[in-house]
């Protein structure tokens, strides 16, 4: 089996902070997210400290698309950098700090390190499963919601090899969803 690329070691964090269902998707396979709000999805569960910590966000198109239909632009005026290879209409975004970037995952971190960023919000299944697969995700918080979808897009998908992860914290909450905190292995 392939291996993972040679270690790029950023000085930027990046991190993965997302809801899913216990059996491990992250949205419907219509892209619909409806789930994570039932039991126990919508009470605090420390988005708002994490993303006080971070200097910009890093989606993929869909994951973009997928937001702009949920109302107001719903990241305020954080930096969000949306991959993609094709045009992209980001006028469509009021009041935000939107851009457009392509790349391999090393050369994303490298342009956001080189602009000063200090820590990176990776979200959207393919971006973080890109991210993975390059190695390039430090800190993974995942909150998973006590329900079972059967089908739908999953958080994680094949890698070249393991991916070793260290336990952080794990904590439960009262609508019972529980967040467990991991840290990529460093070898």
């Amino acid at each position: 089996m392939p291996r993972l690329p040679p270690a790029y070691n950023p000085t930027m964090k990046t991190s993965v902070f997302v809801g899913m269902s216990v059996d491990g998707f992250i949205a419907r396979p219509n892209g619909d997210f409806d789930f994570l709000t039932a039991n126990g999805g919508g009470e605090p569960h420390g988005y708002n400290e994490f993303i006080a910590t971070v200097d910009v966000i890093v989606i993929g198109r869909n994951t973009f698309e997928k937001v702009l239909t949920l109302g107001p632009w719903f990241y305020g005026k954080k930096r969000v950098v949306v991959l993609s290879s094709r045009p992209i209409d980001l006028s469509v975004v009021k009041d935000g700090n939107v851009e457009q970037m392509s790349g391999s995952p090393a050369e994303i971190v490298a342009k956001l390190e080189k602009s000063g960023a200090k820590h990176a919000y990776i979200d959207g299944g393919v971006t973080v499963q890109r991210f993975l697969r390059a190695g390039l995700i430090q800190h993974i918080t995942l909150n998973r919601v006590p329900v079972l979808i059967g089908e739908g897009i999953p958080l994680f998908g094949s890698l070249p090899s393991d991916v070793r992860l260290r336990h952080v914290a794990t904590d439960t909450y009262k609508g019972g969803l529980v967040k467990s905190e991991y840290e990529a292995f460093k070898k």
